[in-house]
């Protein structure tokens, strides 16, 4: 699934096509994704000039001057197109501008989805109500994770994938920044001392920061817009790497905590 890293370089990629543009059409190739498409999803945008284009979490925004956001999500395989030759099988959706240049949302498993709503409506939407800092803000900081986990007795790990608590981290990046920091992915949230979480908030900015100017890393068949794949998986410190040694000499472990892989250094990480 695209994390956050991926839907900033989809959206930086879609900036440089779309922001300032007017959109001459906008089709739906089919009825649904996840979801089925707004009903007033052509009449609101065709005709519509894009003011700008934003991330919210691991969600794509792309604003117009009719006071309209139209949100997308990429789901599991998700991905935007620029300029394609050709309207594929898995094309569902496309924008074009009246320069001629055109966006194209590819998704062949559809878990993905696109919404429509007025630009006062976004932020208490179901996609957004209740969700927590950006990860990458000033908002973002030891004092304000503190707060959240005290009395937390949950795993850490839950806890920094929970959307209430953080903003769009997942899996990958939370593996990556809790082995940085040297906190053991199991060790109870609210136990966690605040100079630990000084480290494991500079690490998780750290690792989203590398990993957007890396492009993100290749999940199966993601790419960015101009068909780009991302290389920051080759800088992988424990994610995907079980049986491989450790930095330290140990072996990097894997287990399954609701269904999603950990990967950690029980010698690193306490």
């Amino acid at each position: 699934m695209p994390e956050l890293p991926e839907v900033e370089t989809t959206v930086a990629g879609l900036r440089q096509v779309l922001d300032g543009e007017t959109i001459a059409t906008a089709e739906a190739r089919r009825a649904d994704l996840r979801w089925p498409f707004p009903p007033d999803l052509r009449q609101r945008l065709t005709g519509a000039c894009v003011t700008g284009l934003s991330r919210r979490a691991k969600y794509g925004l792309i604003h117009t001057d009719r006071d309209d956001t139209l949100i997308f999500h990429l789901g599991m395989s998700g991905r935007w197109r620029i300029d394609p030759e050709e309207i594929g099988k898995h094309d569902h959706f496309f924008l074009e501008t009246r320069s001629g240049r055109r966006a194209v949302l590819n998704d062949p498993r559809r878990f993905g989805f696109l919404d429509i709503l007025a630009n006062a409506e976004v932020e208490a939407s179901r996609h957004f109500a209740g969700m927590g800092p950006e990860p990458l803000s000033d908002a973002f900081n030891a004092a304000s994770l503190k707060a959240s986990l005290t009395g937390r007795a949950a795993p850490i790990k839950a806890m920094l994938l929970n959307q209430n608590i953080v903003a769009g981290l997942g899996n990958i990046y939370v593996c990556e920044a809790l082995f940085m920091a040297g906190i053991a992915p199991g060790r109870k949230a609210g136990s966690i001392a605040l100079a630990r979480l000084e480290r494991l908030v500079l690490a998780i900015k750290q690792v989203l920061a590398a990993a957007i100017k890396a492009g993100g890393s290749t999940l199966r068949d993601f790419a960015a817009p101009d068909g780009e794949l991302g290389y920051f998986a080759k800088d992988w410190l424990v994610y995907g790497r079980e049986g491989e040694p450790c930095r330290c000499g140990a072996v990097v472990k894997r287990r399954v905590d609701s269904g999603r892989s950990t990967f950690y250094c029980s010698k690193c990480q306490r």
